[in-house]
């Protein structure tokens, strides 16, 4: 068992709760707070779409030892970046 993957596994799941349950998306480095409709459904949209997969994704692969785990955990977070950006650039921002 990898110790420090649980640990950041752990803290991103916390980051998920703080982001997609309470919105506090003050979190959320680099965002411009008046370009965003539905500062509601941005927090559900990242903090459950992309920290959740990614936090439950890296505690499994902290318990199981693969050869590859850090590749899969950055191939499976462009993915889950890009689709999380493409939903906020569709759905929230103001054209």
């Amino acid at each position: 068992m990898d110790v420090g993957l649980f640990i950041i596994g752990i803290a991103l799941l916390i980051v998920s709760y703080l982001v997609g349950v309470k919105k506090q998306t003050w979190l959320l480095a680099g965002f411009n707070e008046k370009m965003v409709k539905n500062k509601s459904l941005l927090g559900t949209l990242v903090g459950l779409l992309f920290f959740v997969p990614l936090g439950l994704l890296t505690i499994i692969l902290s318990v199981v030892d693969f050869a590859n785990e850090g590749t899969i955990i950055v191939v499976t977070m462009v993915i889950l970046f890009g689709v999380v950006a493409v939903l906020i650039n569709r759905r929230l921002l103001d054209s």
